[in-house]
């Protein structure tokens, strides 16, 4: 794998020129709390400039921003009685994963679950709170049902919040708990499955040929349950072929009956082929230290998945397995197959999983830390605590690159790789992504081998002097917007602002892509249908590549006006003529004017 220089950070760090142009200062700094960590970098001679987030003052719900082609346009604090205000970074009360659906922002916590109105998107209202304590809370919606994570002991069959004590509690709950949210003010829990490792995330996975059923496959990732409170849990080594380690489970939910919910199968997706053995990937430390000189945290060893992405377009899942990135074909839901696995001696832990819209690209990302430590200094490297890109060639994944927030973060501040998702940027692969009080930050890979950062949002630290937990958990895109569960400070709303590397035309072209629903580990295959949007993103990327004659684009551009203006006269026959005329100017030897080629005929067609 490729090594990073410290060095080649600084100056990638001093490089970002036109970014402080999108700066935004906001809040107050806390006059109390003097910050001991070093001043800004100073600036590039090239440039002048620094990176806006290095240096920003410090607070909890008023520290500085600093911000690039992302706006924070909405915010709610988390709502009384779902956080601690002598604590602010209690991660009994934190704020954890989010799903969306309609007009509405489910988000997770270690105490329960909020529902948000987002149908004004800058002005997010909160609808209901449901109080239901177990942490992780990861949340995941289908139809009129929400799946929960439970994965703490102190997790109850009845939600309540006087706890489970002891080594045994029949009123224990460990799982996932599904809700009806067909009255999304009034929810109901249905179903509660126990699993033997309670559910750390889960992931929702729908087959083709199986449309009465969803499935859930679990994630479970802390330690065994005593079988006296849970029959046919057993803690044992992989010889132990009943063992609950190394393996996944799956929850079969009836769509007519949830109530009826439960386990069908529990893969051994680890097994080696040759041997058998169910521990066959990596159970041993890549080397006695992380490449860090500190001790592995977590340790990257593979008895069970952190995450595990469905990608049902191709029937296919990509899984982050603590010490491997794996394949799956789930043709058969319940009885996923291994397809590949890979490994990699920089990362700490397999967190999390997204696949490009094509399928030919995954980005796995490496939660070293396990979140809640600062892991994006000026002496870590781009290469821990990172994404990295692997393009899938013939079914076997091959890296690219590596991916990492490129600002450095100060010693009060956890930060590292955590949860994003696509922007539907028509040609163009894209990402945005939580790096937790590292902010957000989007990145093209559509050269998986060279990512490059195009956009950011940032806070300063919670404090100053002291690491609190916190900053985004997952961003994720949805219907023009990007929502943030921040884990300290409550749910915020993004959108996408034009810059040298995003233009208008592109952020109107994802906007005009509309979800139902959003679930981070259920990811949908996006077809652009032919719009103006559509055709105006291609011609700005065409123009971009720098192949296309100036004269022949500026009589693209004219007969793309000409075209836009008759069809809203309703003479589309005509504005189709138009748009095939400039089709015809184009050089499809080019892929760029090849795309831009195809997008006009596309909507030509659909115009006649």
């Amino acid at each position: 794998m490729q090594e990073i220089s410290t060095a080649r950070r600084r100056a990638g760090l001093r490089g970002l020129a036109v970014i402080a142009a999108g700066v935004i200062l906001a809040g107050i700094l806390p006059t109390a709390a003097v910050s001991a960590e070093p001043a800004p970098l100073p600036a590039d001679p090239a440039t002048q400039q620094a990176d806006p987030r290095v240096g920003l003052g410090a607070g909890w719900l008023d520290a500085q921003q600093a911000a690039s082609g992302l706006q924070l346009v909405g915010h709610q604090n988390r709502p009384e009685g779902f956080f601690q205000p002598d604590n602010p970074g209690n991660l009994a009360f934190a704020n954890s994963d989010l799903a969306l659906a309609g007009n509405h922002a489910f988000v997770g916590n270690f105490h329960g679950f909020n529902i948000y109105d987002i149908s004004q998107p800058s002005q997010p209202a909160l609808k209901t709170s449901v109080v239901c304590p177990g942490g992780q809370g990861d949340l995941s919606v289908y139809g009129n049902l929400l799946f929960m994570s439970v994965e703490e002991t102190r997790g109850r069959l009845d939600c309540g919040t006087q706890g489970a004590p002891g080594s045994v509690n029949p009123e224990r709950f460990r799982g996932v708990r599904i809700f009806d949210v067909s009255n999304i003010s009034q929810p109901v829990q249905v179903a509660a499955v126990q699993t033997c490792r309670g559910s750390h995330t889960h992931s929702v996975v729908t087959g083709k040929q199986d449309r009465d059923n969803v499935y859930i496959y679990v994630s479970g990732t802390a330690g065994v349950r005593n079988a006296q409170e849970l029959a046919g849990c057993v803690n044992a080594p992989a010889t132990d072929l009943n063992t609950a380690l190394w393996r996944i489970e799956v929850i079969k939910v009836p769509l007519a009956a949830p109530q009826n919910a439960a386990i069908v199968s529990q893969p051994r997706v680890f097994t080696d082929p040759a041997t058998g053995a169910i521990n066959g990937l990596q159970n041993t430390l890549p080397a006695p230290t992380h490449p860090s000189g500190g001790n592995w945290s977590p340790q990257p060893v593979t008895s069970a998945c952190h995450d595990l992405t469905a990608f049902p377009a191709l029937n296919l899942v990509a899984g982050a397995c603590a010490g491997n990135g794996i394949l799956l074909d789930t043709t058969d839901p319940a009885a996923p197959v291994r397809l590949d696995e890979v490994s990699d001696p920089n990362f700490a832990y397999w967190h999390s999983a997204t696949l490009s819209n094509d399928g030919k690209k995954v980005v796995f990302t490496d939660e070293w830390g396990g979140g809640t430590g600062a892991r994006c200094r000026e002496t870590d490297e781009l290469s821990w605590g990172a994404n990295a890109i692997f393009d899938i060639v013939n079914g076997k994944m091959e890296f690219r690159s590596y991916y990492k927030m490129p600002a450095v973060q100060t010693t009060t501040e956890n930060c590292v790789a955590h949860n994003g998702s696509l922007i539907p940027v028509p040609g163009r692969d894209i990402m945005v992504q939580g790096w937790y009080q590292g902010g957000v930050s989007a990145f093209d890979f559509t050269d998986s081998a060279n990512p490059k950062e195009i956009a950011f949002f940032d806070r300063g630290p919670i404090s100053a002097t002291q690491l609190f937990t916190g900053g985004i958990w997952s961003a994720y895109y949805y219907n023009g917007r990007v929502y943030g569960s921040e884990i300290a400070r409550g749910l915020d709303v993004f959108e996408l602002t034009p810059t040298k590397d995003l233009a208008e035309a592109e952020i109107a072209a994802a906007a005009k892509v509309r979800y139902d629903v959003f679930n981070a580990q259920h990811q949908p295959q996006v077809v652009h249908q032919p719009s103006f949007e559509l055709v105006r993103a291609y011609q700005v990327q065409a123009e971009r590549a720098g192949t296309m004659r100036k004269g022949t684009a500026i009589a693209v551009d004219r007969l793309i006006d000409s075209a836009e203006r008759l069809a809203d006269r309703r003479l589309k026959k005509i504005a189709a003529i138009e748009l095939r005329t400039a089709a015809r100017l184009l050089k499809t030897s080019d892929p760029a004017q090849a795309a831009l080629a195809k997008a006009l005929n596309d909507l030509a067609r659909a115009l006649d």
